[in-house]
């Protein structure tokens, strides 16, 4: 085991695109904690789901917190005379400029979510992910060059806030304020609370932008959340703060409608001519759609993770508003930006395409059904590559449904769910945490293995066959 690690921390010390071996080196070793984490534990084996994520529902600082649990003292929001209501929008985060790319590479893979070492070593979790960014940056920022040189991620996420506010004035006459915390770029999480706190927010609702819940995304997001908490449980704290989750949302009927409007649109673009060409003997169903998710990888959903489930649950929700195959319109359903040696969530976006090619299918609609923004896995994965391959693959008419953005349904919906969380009983950090990885399930040990689960983010995650031979063939022309 010794040996076959050490073996992989060389490799990744050293260029093998270099003639000589070379150290490769520019950030410093010493990031923010709150960015990095890490590892302590010196136990040969977890279970499946302690592998997947960084979630350990057993340690005291999941379950043991001052705050974490019911408190006969904790505020709710019938105790607070004068509200000073507060929503915390949770994302990504993404790079403004080619700049900020290995920046934001090296915060993301020294999240042990993302990257796990074996116990003995976990203290070379910022060395490893300082050497991931050097690597993987100049073909990450060539993926942002092709979108205009960043990330629109934050601009959405801003627009989305500004508008979802002036919903609940307009709509339920409820002024609030909107915090944006990013996960690995600015603004961070850590600068979201800094500024709830200075504004005496004392009913805060915390609204991850992930429509279905999974522990590399929400998860992870709401992990900073509990470690921030637990250290200011001052500030904090049941007595100190009303706070509630919104740990997932696909289910929801505007979210729903919101998205099959937005399908239905391209539905409706298709010419009689297009229409005519993609009927055949072969393929007698003239539209398709192609709903493809973010993937995760497969030990995650072995581990209990309900992003799978919630995925399949939400696209049945969708398709229900939808003409149905006998009205001309299949449904497929893929995932992509898989990245690392694992096995990812099936079947494959960039395999679909081509049997949907065999099939003589010529009218597709591709959906990004787990993105709320645009950003580099919908503007350059499926709008450059995707549609490149389908193209080869033979399907003739490719149109893709934009994702919500500033829709003005989804945002009424945002403004709706804020609303709802205020009146209903709330969720806490720990109880949507403890809830959504499945802590009463059964698991049996596996050992040590590291597993790179970058979810495909940040331009990081697409297939770099696939990638390659886009550009390549690009490059030709």
């Amino acid at each position: 085991m010794i040996v076959r690690w050490s073996a992989f921390i060389t490799m990744l010390l050293f260029d093998s695109n270099s003639s000589r071996r070379r150290l490769v080196s520019g950030f410093s070793l010493q990031p923010s904690p709150s960015r990095i984490g890490g590892n302590g534990s010196t136990s040969q084996f977890k279970t499946k789901l302690e592998a997947a994520t960084a979630l350990n529902l057993g340690n005291d600082s999941m379950i043991s917190t001052p705050w974490s649990g019911a408190s006969n003292d904790a505020v709710s929001m019938a105790d607070i005379k004068d509200p000073k209501v507060g929503v915390l929008l949770l994302n990504l985060g993404g790079p403004e400029t080619g700049e900020d790319v290995e920046g934001f590479l090296y915060n993301l893979f020294a999240d042990p979510d993302i990257i796990r070492l074996p116990p003995l070593l976990s203290p070379l979790q910022s060395l490893v992910a300082l050497l991931i960014s050097k690597r993987r940056a100049p073909k990450s920022r060539e993926a942002y060059d092709s979108i205009g040189g960043g990330s629109p991620i934050l601009e959405y996420t801003r627009a989305q806030a500004d508008l979802m506010l002036r919903s609940l004035k307009d709509r339920y006459g409820i002024d609030a304020k909107a915090y944006i915390g990013m996960r690995y770029w600015y603004p961070f999480t850590e600068e979201a609370l800094d500024k709830i706190r200075e504004d005496g927010i004392n009913a805060l609702v915390i609204l991850p932008l992930y429509p279905q819940f999974s522990i590399s995304t929400s998860g992870s997001s709401l992990r900073v959340l509990q470690e921030e908490f637990a250290k200011k449980s001052d500030v904090y704290g049941p007595q100190k703060m009303f706070h509630t989750v919104i740990p997932s949302w696909y289910d929801r009927p505007g979210y729903v409608k919101s998205v099959a409007n937005l399908i239905q649109k391209e539905l409706d673009s298709f010419t009689p001519e297009e229409i005519e060409e993609g009927t055949s003997v072969k393929q007698p169903i003239p539209k398709h759609i192609l709903f493809s998710a973010h993937g995760v990888p497969a030990s995650y959903i072995e581990a209990g993770d309900p992003y799978k489930a919630q995925i399949e649950d939400c696209v049945e929700r969708i398709k229900s508003l939808l003409p149905s195959e006998e009205e001309g319109v299949k449904v497929h359903l893929s995932f992509q930006s898989r990245v690392g040696p694992v096995e990812w969530l099936r079947p494959y976006t960039d395999d679909v395409l081509p049997s949907l090619g065999e099939q003589g299918v010529k009218n597709l609609v591709v959906v990004p059904i787990s993105f709320v923004s645009e950003h580099i896995e919908t503007l350059e994965e499926i709008d450059i590559e995707y549609r490149e391959l389908a193209l080869e693959s033979g399907i003739a008419n490719w149109r893709r449904s934009p994702a919500l953005n500033t829709d003005a349904t989804f945002i009424d919906d945002m403004a709706d769910m804020v609303a709802d969380a205020l009146n209903e009983p709330s969720q806490s950090i720990t109880e949507a945490c403890v809830a959504n990885n499945v802590g009463n399930l059964e698991l049996e040990s596996v050992s040590n293995e590291m597993e790179i689960n970058s979810a495909g983010v940040g331009g990081v995650g697409f297939d770099d066959d696939l990638a390659g031979r886009a550009r390549r063939k690009t490059l030709k022309r």
